[in-house]
């Protein structure tokens, strides 16, 4: 039986108006200042990014983008039309804003609600929260509005995801894989023993983990200065898999695929994002933005940000 593969069917790129936003502030090393929400029947999304103190949304179109490739079949983005464009009014901050998130509906079609946060967020769909706040060496989590606790970390955390499944829990997203410096923590949100902290991992001394994301199907996986995707299995917490090479420099974003979870996503600190299989370290397509990524967010598949106001879409399939 031939395997199969995951390909683009379209990648599209939308200039942020300058009349809007004229000059996006850089933000973190791995910022994730863009959220975006497909709109009706998927002809158009609607995209938020955050900039200095402030919201904005611009609505893209997804009609009639083709898809082209250059030199070694890097892919090459099409136009694509930006419908209406406004700040949003409904989240003041009086610090920079580093992260953005949507909580949606079970009917997208109603709206959603937006949420603007200073610090790195997690949201699930029980409703529960997660803060991290990088020199308190803490992460707080909330259900809705309501501190529920607050779990110490060793070094500083920069990165973290809810476990979406584990074979040791049956309670949907009581599990937290945490990025802290060079080890990769677990913490059960039910225990209160050690913290909370059911496993450490540690990763090569000297390399710092920068990304953290998790399957629905169980697999973990981290990427930092190494510049290697790791996958670990939940129920030993040994390494399935180690994709070596896969980015040119520093990984700052990882996402499986929703298509293909035997598919991940890797974004580089560079402009380059790169699809492959992790388990045969094989890629299977690329893209690159005109200069630094300042947000890394899914809708179909993947959308980019970068740092030269422009958002980058691509559509795949299964081939």
């Amino acid at each position: 039986m031939r395997p199969t593969m995951l390909a683009p069917r379209s990648l599209r790129k939308a200039a942020v108006p300058p009349a809007l936003l004229s000059d996006p502030k850089p933000g973190s090393l791995q910022p994730t200042r863009l959220a975006v929400h497909l709109n009706g029947a998927g002809s158009s999304c609607s995209a938020y990014l955050a900039s200095g103190c402030r919201v904005y949304k611009i609505e893209i179109s997804m009609d009639g983008a083709m898809l082209s490739k250059g030199k070694e079949s890097l892919l090459i983005p099409d136009n694509s039309q930006v419908i209406s464009s406004s700040v949003v009014d409904r989240c003041p901050h009086r610090s920079e804003i580093q992260s953005v998130a949507l909580a949606e509906g079970e009917d997208s079609t109603n709206g959603v609600s937006l949420y603007a946060f200073a610090y790195y967020l997690e949201l699930n769909v029980s409703a529960k929260v997660a803060v991290a706040r990088q020199l308190c060496k803490s992460i707080d989590i909330y259900n809705q509005d309501i501190h529920v606790r607050s779990l110490r970390a060793l070094w500083y955390p920069s990165s973290f995801s809810f476990v979406q499944c584990s074979p040791q829990v049956n309670e949907s997203n009581s599990l937290l894989a945490i990025a802290e410096g060079s080890q990769l923590s677990i913490w059960d949100l039910r225990m209160n023993n050690s913290g909370g902290c059911v496993q450490r991992i540690s990763g090569s001394i000297g390399d710092i983990i920068y990304s953290v994301c998790s399957s629905p199907s169980g697999p973990i996986a981290i990427g930092g200065t190494d510049r290697a995707v790791t996958i670990y299995d939940p129920r030993r917490w040994s390494a399935l898999s180690r994709w070596v090479g896969c980015s040119k420099y520093e990984i700052t974003g990882l996402s499986f695929s929703s298509v293909d979870q035997s598919f991940i996503y890797v974004q580089g600190v560079d402009y380059e994002i790169t699809c492959g299989r992790w388990k045969e370290s094989e890629r299977a397509f690329s893209f690159r933005g005109n200069s630094n990524w300042l947000g890394f967010s899914k809708i179909i598949e993947r959308i980019g940000l970068s740092r030269s106001h422009i958002n980058y879409t691509t559509d795949p399939r299964n081939i």
